[in-house]
């Protein structure tokens, strides 16, 4: 398939810089992943001048390969997950005075417990040194281990985000690791048994048709699921799964309103949102 030349309405134009470089250099010396970097995410600048980002727990490498994702995978013994990753989180989020923070992971299949202790013991530290700040977590399925999503559930985070990312029938090609059923219990079981807010996303673009998508929509509304993100996917890398359409303002304007329509308190849809896009509008 050849590569779709990107329309005139996915350029960016980049601002603050000074504040970009100030982020930069705060998550360099502190040796901290955030997914902004290590998925490649569009809306890196503008976050980073603004002085957000998204840390990422358990190292840079994950478990599964999916083929849409940016993030590096390796099938090989991973390291164990560093034991001072959450205090150093913690002071992070101090030092650039968030009022509102977003922890994501990769995915580590390899662990028994899938990292949740991690994500447990960092939730633990940020509430420890800032009281008074929100935080939004992006779980992975935790193979569906429900020890596992309880340990993290159970911390009671403000805003508990797991994205479905595509529609059922792309499932097999691009996360044939993960399944559209078992995302969902993960946000029903955050929902019905924790009685938390909840959020989820998916990507367009790549071969689903937008009925599908209004079906995802729909799914996502029944199981109570309060805010809901929906982006273009862009192709990290030619290895990566190829872009079938761009996806115009005009269509993410009718999900857009679809979704407000199918009861979501909360949309952001666009060329450039992704899962954590204006974070802290949801709580």
């Amino acid at each position: 398939m050849r590569l779709l030349k990107k329309p005139d309405w996915l350029k960016i134009r980049l601002s603050g810089a000074d504040r970009f470089a100030s982020t930069k250099m705060l998550l360099s010396e502190s040796s901290l992943n955030t997914v902004c970097r290590s998925a490649q995410c569009p809306n890196r600048h503008e976050c980073w001048s603004s002085g957000t980002a998204t840390f990422l727990l358990l190292g840079d490498v994950c478990t599964r390969s999916c083929w849409f994702c940016g993030v590096k995978t390796a099938s090989e013994t991973l390291p164990q997950p560093s034991d001072d990753e959450p205090c150093k989180i913690a002071r992070a989020v101090k030092l650039m005075r968030l009022s509102h923070v977003v922890l994501t992971s990769v995915t580590r299949d390899d662990l028994p417990d899938g990292g949740s202790t991690a994500w447990a013991a960092t939730i633990e530290a940020i509430r420890k040194e800032l009281p008074h700040v929100t935080i939004e977590c992006l779980i992975p399925d935790f193979q569906g281990k429900r020890d596992s999503l309880h340990r993290v559930m159970s911390m009671r985070p403000d805003v508990l985000n797991h994205n479905v990312e595509t529609v059922p029938a792309l499932y097999d090609a691009i996360r044939p690791e993960a399944g559209y059923f078992r995302s969902l219990d993960v946000l029903r079981m955050a929902k019905r048994e924790y009685a938390l807010r909840t959020k989820s996303g998916l990507m367009v673009g790549m071969g689903e048709t937008e009925e599908q998508v209004k079906r995802v929509l729909d799914d996502l509304a029944g199981i109570g699921c309060e805010h809901v993100t929906v982006g273009q996917y862009l192709q990290p890398s030619l290895a990566h799964f190829p872009v079938h359409t761009y996806v115009t303002p005009e269509g993410f304007e009718r999900y857009r309103e679809y979704a407000l329509e199918a009861g979501f308190a909360n949309v952001q849809a666009g060329p450039y949102v992704r899962s954590s896009y204006h974070a802290a509008e949801n709580v």
